[in-house]
């Protein structure tokens, strides 16, 4: 074992000093780091950075939450014995109107040679609501009688004749409705 003498020990006890700052100094920084994901220095950059995430994620929130209170494709099925059809609604006031409404058991009557017709409880919103151009299998509001109509043939448009949406699947069942008929919310 070698024996050093005080100055040594001295010079020594100076390095380890400097070692232990040296090290207490880095894992400041490692800390540092850690907490804010920068270098101290960078740590105002970072500030701005993390308010512009902030203000990005109220706004991704934001609209998650709109989508939420809306579904995505608003879908209805219309039973009626063995035939069932299939409407995907547009994102009009009407639409939704209807599709509020549901479910419903209602009867459905035949007019003219080419539509089904049934009347919801209540009118439906029209304010933002498309004009029909109505054929095979389109599902419309004719407004000035207060009722939905199903079309199993090409027919066009007519004053107050509002598209609702358009029948997905089995519209060639329309034309065969009779009696009474329900109507639901139809998520697949």
């Amino acid at each position: 074992m070698k024996i050093i003498d005080q100055q040594e020990a001295v010079c020594i006890m100076k390095k380890l000093t400097r070692l232990k700052l040296i090290l207490l100094a880095g894992l400041l920084i490692i800390i540092s780091i850690g907490i804010s994901g920068h270098l101290p220095e960078q740590n105002v950059l970072a500030a701005g950075r993390k308010e512009n995430n902030i203000n990005f994620t109220k706004k991704f929130n934001q609209l998650e939450l709109a989508k939420e209170k809306e579904p995505a494709v608003m879908k209805i099925r219309v039973k009626a014995n063995d035939k069932v059809i299939v409407f995907e609604l547009n994102n009009s006031s009407a639409a939704k109107s209807l599709y509020e409404q549901l479910p419903m058991t209602i009867e459905v009557e035949n007019y003219s040679n080419d539509e089904k017709i049934f009347y919801p409880d209540q009118k439906l919103d029209v304010s933002d609501t498309p004009l029909a151009q109505a054929s095979l299998g389109t599902l419309a509001y004719y407004a000035p009688w207060g009722d939905v109509v199903m079309f199993y043939a090409d027919f066009g448009s007519a004053s107050g004749l509002y598209e609702l949406g358009q029948a997905i699947s089995g519209q060639e069942n329309i034309s065969s409705l009779s009696g009474t008929i329900k109507i639901e919310s139809f998520k697949q």
